[in-house]
């Protein structure tokens, strides 16, 4: 009867029970069900080496990246600015604005240049003083054009305007003092270059010639000196030093009209015709000199009178007609003459003394 049981189509409790292989002809989808339940099963180290605890991992650890994206650590104080980086343009948009400046521009008004003459220009020309004082008259309110009183640096004006300066200006101007200098061979007059000494050194207490009614000499005295005109370092005499920007305007430049007179000596023979050539008729660095006043004293001497300054013209003069200077001596500037100065020793120019 049992077996008539078993075989009445009820199928086994357990069909695995008498089959031990039956577990490993179940069909795929059962032994997914079984992986499905391994994490729960399975032991720990097992469940580890699963490529899905692998990417689990991963995910967990991919917060760390974003370390990266605030990357530059230098850039943290960056991300954060980010909002203000926005507001650059912003900071930009001013400049693409700036064309409303543009009619400032003289093209904006036709091209032509702004009216009227720069007042320190004007009265540079009108030797009331240098620019460099009438800007600094100028910011202090010592200057009034046509009664009124100026002080905008950079003011243009009529070229006709009347101009007067203040009492202040005035005295400022009678404190600046021009000194006459005897130098000496070895000495430059102007920037001094290596190995050289400048001539303004030379401007001590003691080596003062004093005058009746001179000012007693300060050190603040040399503040802003500079030597007006060039005496090089192989010639002697005559060198004016001057605070007053007026003095050096008046003996600085090509267009200066005052005379120089020298004392050359000089050795070679002169080409033939060469001192008509030396009086007109020579050109430096490609300019024809002006005509200059040459006498030939004696067979080693000559007397120059120039109404120019370049750079060592006398020298390069004689040098084109066959002389070579040994010697050369300034003794007069305009009406104010060496005289008995000694050598190296320095004078105030008196009150009635001009150039």
């Amino acid at each position: 009867m049992s077996g008539s049981g078993r075989t009445g189509g009820q199928p086994p409790q357990n069909p695995g029970a008498d089959d031990p292989w039956a577990k490993w002809r179940k069909p795929e989808t059962p032994a997914a069900v079984d992986t499905e339940k391994t994490p729960k099963s399975v032991p720990a180290d097992e469940a580890k080496a699963k490529p899905t605890g692998t990417l689990s991992v991963n995910r967990s650890t991919a917060t760390p990246p974003r370390a990266p994206a605030k990357k530059p650590f230098t850039g943290a104080a960056t991300a954060k600015s980010a909002p203000p980086t926005k507001a650059v343009p912003a900071a930009r948009k001013p400049l693409a604005a700036n064309p409303p400046a543009e009619p400032r521009r003289p093209a904006g008004s036709g091209g032509q240049p702004p009216e009227g003459v720069r007042l320190s220009k004007i009265m540079s020309e009108r030797g009331i003083c240098s620019r460099r004082e009438a800007d600094l008259w100028i910011e202090r309110g010592w200057v009034f054009v046509d009664g009124e009183r100026i002080s905008e640096l950079g003011t243009r004006i009529r070229p006709d305007a009347a101009i007067s300066i203040s009492q202040e200006a005035k005295l400022d101007q009678a404190k600046q003092v021009t000194v006459l200098l005897n130098k000496p061979v070895g000495y430059v007059s102007g920037q001094p270059e290596p190995g050289c000494t400048p001539a303004i050194t030379l401007i001590t207490a003691d080596n003062q010639l004093r005058q009746s009614g001179d000012p007693e000499f300060k050190p603040w005295m040399l503040r802003n000196l500079a030597p007006s005109g060039r005496l090089d370092i192989d010639s002697t005499g005559l060198l004016v030093l001057t605070q007053d920007g007026r003095v050096a305007k008046k003996l600085i430049g090509d267009d200066s009209p005052v005379e120089k007179e020298y004392l050359v000596r000089v050795a070679g023979t002169m080409i033939p015709g060469g001192l008509k050539l030396l009086q007109h008729g020579l050109e430096l660095d490609g300019k024809p000199l002006k005509p200059a006043w040459v006498k030939q004293l004696n067979e080693d001497q000559l007397h120059f009178i120039l109404k120019e300054g370049k750079k060592r013209q006398i020298r390069r003069m004689c040098e084109l007609v066959g002389l070579r200077v040994t010697g050369l001596k300034r003794v007069r500037i305009g009406r104010v003459k060496l005289g008995d100065l000694p050598l190296g020793q320095w004078r105030f120019l008196r009150a009635d003394e001009a150039f």
